[in-house]
């Protein structure tokens, strides 16, 4: 199969790629772009960061964790292209270089396509666009300043939308037949979700890549070799948001950074939840069906999603079905899914906002939880009438605290009837101890977390990062 996209301006065609290179190891290796860095090769430091563009607007992301298929019909900007042909400085550049921003210079680059990335799209939000870089020389300090400096400035005409026209690429892949042994692996990009039902179904051991946040890391980590793959950044038909009086309804293919923005409106508890398990470059890609359905025991995104009582809608071939989503996690690295089954959309009851989430990890931004609690809890006359309480890193699944919220039902909402159901948290987990925590932190974080709940909901402080002198 044939891509085409734009590097810097200029179009790129490649033929017989293996579908798992990464846009990092290509440029540097191919190209001979040594300004996008290597660090972590994991998604977390962001020297690698790269400026996506398409008609959707301007994305930063992490080209070790991007692989080359995901750019079809897209433009790409290293560090080496964001000054004019003239060699005039990008204004990011320019205050990078007044300011003093820099000084090893290797996390400088990646500093670099985040700001004018984030400059491009007129986000000041500078905390958030910049928390998936590192920098451990320097500090933020003057980096922030420069960013402040440059969002003064006019986007650059030469920075402006892309326009350039693809030709007609097929959505099937290099098939079996006429293979040699050193031949890529087999892969597909359908282009609509009937393609990638019947693709999937013909091919029920293939991988399935959406943003590739996670199997990304199966490759360059693991040094995983996925043998057939299956693109979904082309299933435009899986990127569809739908809200109607009683449901929001998210096709899987919608990344992460338009759910936060879809949940600031209607769950902002949900909303900061996001904002803090992942960068921008990392909720650029990411996608809510590709989160649920790796089924990570310390996936944050389940545990929201089980509290507000949402329901998956998964499709096999011609065949559709639905299902709660906590019936979906049947065990560590185990879901109710049939081969070639894939999650199609997930939907999620709208009402009176009462969720309350938390996150607690070592470090505030991007992190992996020690454990992650949601509490969705009903109170109807001063009386707990339902309650649904999830949470990530207790079990080998993202698992509701049945008997918790059994003993809550019923009784009035008060610190008593907390205090009920202390013990009752042994019998719903048994989370083990490892190197983000121990076993006895995570159940008293939990019992905790109730407590909180409770404290939020009658209007104490509870938040440190709110408190004011």
């Amino acid at each position: 199969m044939d891509l085409t996209f734009l590097l810097n301006g200029e179009s790129v065609q490649l033929s017989d790629i293996s579908p798992t290179t990464t846009l990092l190891d290509w440029l540097r290796e191919t190209r001979g772009l040594k300004g996008t860095k290597e660090g972590c090769n994991e998604g977390d430091c962001g020297a690698c960061t790269v400026m996506v563009r398409d008609a959707d607007g301007a994305r930063s992301l992490n080209a070790c964790i991007l692989f080359l298929p995901q750019l079809q019909g897209k433009s790409v900007t290293t560090v080496e292209g964001l000054a004019a042909p003239d060699g005039t400085l990008h204004p990011v550049q320019k205050a990078m270089v007044e300011l003093d921003g820099s000084q090893c210079g290797f996390c400088t680059p990646g500093f670099v396509m985040s700001m004018a990335t984030a400059h491009t799209n007129g986000d000041t939000n500078f905390d958030d666009a910049l928390a998936g870089n590192l920098c451990r020389c320097t500090g933020y300090a003057p980096i922030v300043r420069a960013a402040e400096a440059a969002s003064l400035e006019p986007v650059p005409d030469w920075v402006g939308p892309p326009t350039f026209s693809l030709p007609k690429i097929s959505s099937g892949g290099t098939g079996s037949a006429g293979r040699g042994a050193d031949s890529p692996p087999l892969w597909f990009a359908p282009e609509s979700l009937d393609q990638l039902a019947w693709t999937y179904a013909d091919h029920p051991d293939a991988t399935l890549v959406a943003g590739a946040t996670d199997v990304g890391l199966w490759v360059t980590k693991q040094m995983r070799e996925l043998g057939t793959v299956i693109f979904l950044n082309r299933v435009g038909d899986m990127a569809w948001i739908d809200v109607t009086d009683d449901a929001l309804n998210i096709g899987a293919g919608v990344t992460m950074d338009r759910v936060h923005a879809l949940m600031a409106e209607h769950y902002p508890s949900y909303a900061e939840l996001i904002r803090r398990y992942g960068s921008t470059q990392v909720r650029n890609a990411a996608t809510i069906g590709g989160n649920i359905a790796n089924g990570s025991p310390i996936g944050d995104n389940p545990p929201a999603l089980i509290a507000l009582g949402a329901t998956l809608h998964l499709r096999h071939g011609d065949s559709q079905r639905d299902l709660p989503i906590e019936e979906f996690f049947v065990d560590y690295g185990k879901q109710d899914r049939f081969p070639g089954e894939f999650v199609e959309a997930v939907s999620i009851p709208l009402g009176q906002d009462r969720l309350g989430c938390y996150k607690l990890s070592k470090r505030f931004d991007q992190d992996i939880s020690a454990v992650c609690g949601c509490f969705n809890i009903t109170v109807e006359d001063d009386t707990v009438t339902e309650a649904r309480i999830a949470f990530g890193g207790m079990a080998g699944i993202p698992k509701r605290a049945a008997r918790v919220e059994e003993i809550l039902t019923g009784q009035p909402w008060t610190a008593d009837t907390i205090a009920l159901a202390w013990d009752a948290w042994e019998q719903d987990f048994t989370p083990m101890s490892d190197m983000r925590a121990s076993a006895d932190y995570r159940l008293n974080a939990a019992r905790n977390l109730l407590i909180r709940y409770f404290l939020d909901d009658i209007g104490a402080q509870t938040n440190v990062l709110e408190v004011q002198p």
